[in-house]
């Protein structure tokens, strides 16, 4: 029964964590799915790396509103998909060989694992493996709708829909989430005609309401957005199983107890994803685990058992947490490695400001709470005031005839303390960038809307303009 140091579950931020501290120790690095973890094979990094070109796609559409003619003579889209995953599967095979090949300290298995004790595991092929800490970042995986025929060839997650071969003609998508606003854009991009089909009557829950609400008109806009069909069954195109390429009828139903049927030859089941936390016999190591099955783990990022953190034990990444964000996760993960390494002076997770971006078109970011979250946490008498400035009122949205791009911003009116950010459009997850800045500092509104030059006539005037409007009170004191 080999016996190590540390023992890693999950091969993607989970890899960082074999530094040199433990170059004189015995690691055991354990993952059975494809080295490197969501972001950098199926996540992340591929989908910007199909996000970009569809945006170039689908410039002439844009370029035309503003006296310039544009057109498009092809997607290569197998050509595109060779470019990313030739890179992308490069970089994951070239790090499973350096930790499988290279570090005499790390023994790799490549296969999945459950636990038997608090910090005893058992890998499939059976090998018994005891560690004195244990990491565990597993990670997280497609939720698959309990439906008839989501087996079907043209049925993808976005697990796999990134390799197929050409671009949709008919792209059905189901969900309402980041991952579906993303794929409806690439999809809508490079000429597909997109259905996007959500069972609730809103996109991107979460998100502030004016954004939500924003970003579901400029969808509809751009392809096809039915709301409240819930997802029934996937049909073969004949009572025989189609072969892949092939059109399916994708049927969905609403509370009327109406029928909707939509002919696909892909269809993406973009309907969240959850944490692996069920794969690994959590429950007889003790662990507590949330009712979403995410880990829980106390600040300093150790996992709980009956609400007290085991010594040694920590969790990471999306099996530990809600957000789901690489950003999120590899914080953590530096997190996880000073504790690890330094067990006297361990460091919790600072958490005040996680942003998030969709690299849907058009862009979203955020960060902090929405209107509705602020009005709700508000203590007695404090006075919540909020400022809506469109992208087309500066001079670089006249430039772009801009009619969709908000910054929407929330804080207490009396101490000028900035509570969120929410921007929709053009480089949205640039523009919110200095905003994730102020609430993590707690600068002032008006010290970061004055203490500063803005150039002009850049976007980023929309941003000084957001915050200008805000109508928070100010010191005598405050920049002019």
């Amino acid at each position: 029964m080999p016996h190590y140091d540390l023992a890693i579950i999950g091969s993607g931020s989970g890899n960082s964590l074999i530094t040199p501290f433990w170059d004189d120790k015995r690691v055991a690095l354990i993952d059975g799915g494809t080295f490197g973890g969501t972001c950098l094979n199926v996540g992340c990094i591929p989908t910007k790396m199909f996000v970009y070109p569809a945006g170039l796609a689908a410039a002439p559409t844009e370029a035309g509103r503003l006296g310039v003619d544009l057109t498009l003579d092809g997607v290569r889209w197998n050509e595109i998909r060779d470019r990313v995953f030739g890179r992308i599967d490069a970089i994951s095979a070239g790090g499973r060989r350096y930790r499988d090949e290279e570090l005499d300290n790390v023994d790799l298995y490549a296969e999945y694992v459950k636990f038997t004790g608090p910090r005893a595991l058992r890998t499939a092929s059976g090998v018994e493996i005891t560690a004195d800490r244990i990491v565990i970042a597993a990670g997280s995986r497609a939720r698959i709708p309990d439906v008839p025929g989501v087996d079907l060839p043209q049925v993808h997650t976005s697990d796999t829909v990134m390799r197929i071969d050409g671009p949709p003609k008919k792209a059905v998508v189901v969900g309402g989430g980041y991952i579906a606003a993303e794929f409806a854009s690439i999809f809508h991009g490079v000429g597909a005609d997109v259905v996007q089909v959500n069972r609730s009557q809103s996109l991107l829950r979460g998100n502030d309401q004016e954004i939500s609400r924003r970003f579901a008109i400029a969808a509809a806009g751009r392809w096809d957005l039915k709301l409240g069909w819930r997802l029934l069954e996937i049909q073969a195109g004949d009572s025989q199983r189609p072969a892949d390429g092939a059109e399916v009828t994708v049927v969905f139903g609403n509370d009327a107890g109406e029928t909707l049927k939509l002919q696909a030859d892909v269809v993406l089941l973009a309907t969240g994803r959850i944490p692996n936390s069920d794969t690994l016999d959590l429950d007889v190591a003790g662990f507590d685990l949330s009712a979403d099955g995410t880990l829980d783990v106390d600040p300093f990022q150790q996992v709980l058992s009956n609400g007290v953190a085991v010594d040694g034990i920590y969790a990471l990444g999306d099996i530990a947490n809600r957000h789901q964000l690489k950003h999120v996760a590899n914080r953590e993960a530096r997190v996880v490695s000073h504790n690890l390494e330094h067990p006297q002076s361990q460091r919790p997770l600072d958490t005040r400001a996680v942003p998030f971006a969709v690299f849907s078109t058009p862009q979203i970011a955020a960060v902090g709470l929405t209107e509705d979250q602020a009005r709700e946490q508000a203590g007695e008498g404090v006075e919540i005031v909020t400022a809506i400035q469109d992208y087309g009122s500066t001079a670089y949205g006249w430039a772009m005839e801009d009619r969709e791009g908000i910054v929407k911003l929330v804080a207490e009116k009396a101490t000028g303390k900035l509570l969120g950010a929410h921007i929709m459009g053009h480089e949205a997850s640039l523009l919110i960038q200095p905003l994730i800045q102020a609430i993590t500092t707690s600068v002032p509104v008006y010290t970061m809307a004055r203490g500063q030059y803005w150039i002009h006539p850049a976007l980023t005037e929309v941003v000084e303009n957001a915050l200008l409007s805000l109508g928070v009170d100010e010191p005598a004191d405050a920049p002019l």
